[in-house]
């Protein structure tokens, strides 16, 4: 600011200085004359609120007030895989009637454990029942079929005594449960049961041998889907779910233009409906859709085999990757109506990764899951269901000079496979599995989609061991291993051992 603008300032607060000092009186003389009037109703205002008694409260009002949501009529919708709603508040002492309308493709029930109820119903169906709970609380709300809880059926049931002063919290256990509740839970122990004393290894799957005849003919094929427990690896059992008793299940071997019958049995004892999905057939779900088979009950479905090639089959009902992990996969080949070339040997590999509660080097009969198959980290990942199903006295076996033709897949249900024979060049690989496109010759190793499959055909010309491995070798460490022991006269012009110090 200049010199000037100061003088100017200094003038102008000079003419107006008597009029800021006598308005500034006045406000603080209008002050002063209001407080009385202002702090007198404050005061009185206070005093009042003070000495006024406080208005008699109902009894019903002196405490919490009851619940109004409390019902006797409970409906419940299921479907893969929730509950609609998922908490419930009933009252003590009353009946109660529960509806259960299942609007998925298999059967769900909704069962409170620790009150001893439990009503299913099977898909597109209704079920009702009745129950009196004479015990207040939270209760676990679940559908109690294998896998069915893990995967989001879940709930809450509160029971609520109408006089008492407050609805019952939730248990902690049922929030832990809830979907969406993580945290401040402590973690669950591992589902790991002593071994079986009569526990036993999985029976080798059943392969049928090259079709003969030329004409197309009708089929029929009998599976029966039902529950294994067995050995997975040394000290470690795990309850596989399976068709016809094996992992994989049976190959099945058609011709083009066949026409085929499924009839598919699920076992009494099974648990849970079970079905079959064949990548062969042209159809809704591969058959699956008209294939949902509850326990002791049957079904059967036909199709005409279209389509030359190596196919996967497996279970499709929800959820579908825990019956793969669980075992359930096959084969069907689907060979051209000119035939196959003919080898001296064949043989039949499915690779599947396992998902088991508890860490590596666990024992004990142990169960799957669920968390690790949605994480998609594998316990074990092995060749026809198990550690050591095709090494040591399990090997396959040939001789020098024999044609070897392998049909591999993939049932997964996460990771796919790089096919390799240590030792051996693929003379022949047929991509994708299809049977009716020329082969790639000269193969070290192919990749299988999970879900896919492959034939390869190969020479044995040394004798000795080759190893079968998936050659995503961290694979081999976790049981993805097979061998073939081929016996003969050694062949010096294509394989020579220079070093012949002993082996140590």
């Amino acid at each position: 600011m200049s010199i000037q603008s100061r003088e100017d300032h200094r003038g102008w607060f000079a003419r107006y200085q008597q009029h800021l000092l006598i308005g500034g009186l006045s406000l603080v003389v209008i002050a002063l004359a209001l407080s009385p009037i202002f702090f007198g109703w404050t005061s009185r205002a206070n005093l009042a609120t003070a000495a006024a008694p406080a208005p008699a409260q109902p009894q019903a009002q002196a405490r919490a007030a009851a619940p109004t949501n409390l019902s006797t009529d409970v409906t419940i919708t299921a479907t893969e895989f929730k509950f609609s709603p998922i908490s419930v508040q009933v009252p003590l002492g009353q009946k109660v009637t529960f509806t259960l309308t299942n609007t998925g493709v298999v059967e769900h029930d909704v069962t409170i454990q620790a009150a001893g109820f439990s009503l299913s119903a099977k898909p597109g169906q209704t079920a009702t029942g009745e129950f009196t709970f004479d015990k207040a609380g939270a209760f676990d709300l679940t559908c109690s079929i294998p896998g069915h809880k893990d995967a989001g059926m879940k709930g809450s049931l509160t029971v609520v005594d109408p006089g008492s002063a407050a609805p019952m919290p939730m248990a902690s256990s049922s929030m832990a449960d809830m979907p969406g509740m993580t945290g401040g839970h402590a973690s669950t122990a591992p589902d790991i049961r002593p071994l079986p004393t009569d526990l036993k290894p999985l029976p080798a799957p059943q392969m049928v041998g090259p079709i003969t005849r030329s004409e197309p003919a009708y089929v029929k094929f009998d599976l029966t889907t039902n529950k294994i427990t067995a050995q997975l690896a040394d000290g470690v059992a795990y309850d596989y779910w399976t068709f016809n008793g094996t992992v994989p299940g049976p190959m099945l071997r058609v011709l083009e233009g066949d026409t085929v019958e499924i009839d598919l049995h699920n076992a009494p004892d099974a648990g849970v409906t079970h079905s079959i999905d064949l990548h062969s057939v042209s159809g809704p779900g591969g058959g699956a859709k008209v294939m949902q088979i509850a326990p002791g009950e049957d079904g059967a479905f036909r199709f005409l085999a279209l389509n030359p090639g190596v196919y996967i089959y497996h279970c499709a009902t929800p959820m579908v990757a825990q019956h793969i992990a669980s075992g359930m996969y096959g084969m069907i080949v689907v060979e051209p109506r000119a035939g196959l070339r003919p080898v001296d040997q064949e043989y039949y590999l499915v690779q599947g990764d396992f998902y088991l509660q508890g860490q590596r080097g666990d024992t004990g009969l142990r169960a799957f899951d669920l968390n690790k198959m949605l994480d998609e980290r594998p316990d074990y990942v092995l060749f026809n269901g198990s550690v050591g199903s095709l090494t040591g006295d399990n090997a396959l076996h040939a001789r020098v000079g024999e044609t070897i033709r392998m049909f591999f897949g993939v049932g997964g249900p996460n990771l796919t496979s790089s096919l390799h024979v240590i030792g051996a060049v693929f003379d022949r690989v047929y991509p994708e599995g299809s049977l009716t496109s020329e082969p790639e010759t000269n193969v070290q190793t192919t990749h299988v989609s999970t879900g896919g499959a492959t034939m390869v055909e190969f020479t044995a010309k040394v004798p000795g061991t080759y190893t079968i491995v998936d050659h995503s070798l961290g694979r081999l460490e976790k049981g993805a291993a097979g061998q073939i022991v081929v016996d003969g006269p050694a062949n010096p012009d294509i394989f020579q051992p220079l070093n012949t110090s002993p082996t140590p």
